[in-house]
């Protein structure tokens, strides 16, 4: 039983020591149009712009920020 559960052991601890990045061969992949976080830059770029002028913000969502919103 517990030569067992070192061998399970030493096969999770080996496990881990695999090399999880992306090699240069698959960057093509994710260059991809398909594969980008906004399908369409121009409607997310829309939304940004109509999203900030509703909040009256500056700087990005993840920025707090304020004021009256006048220009």
């Amino acid at each position: 039983m517990k030569k067992l559960v070192f061998i399970l052991l030493a096969g999770l601890s080996l496990s881990a020591c695999s090399n999880m990045g992306v090699e240069p061969w698959e960057r093509q992949n994710l260059a991809k149009p398909e594969m980008a976080l906004d399908s369409s830059p121009l409607r997310s770029s829309l939304d940004d712009h109509i999203y900030f002028s509703k909040e009256a913000s500056s700087g990005g969502r993840s920025f707090g920020g304020g004021g009256c919103g006048c220009n």
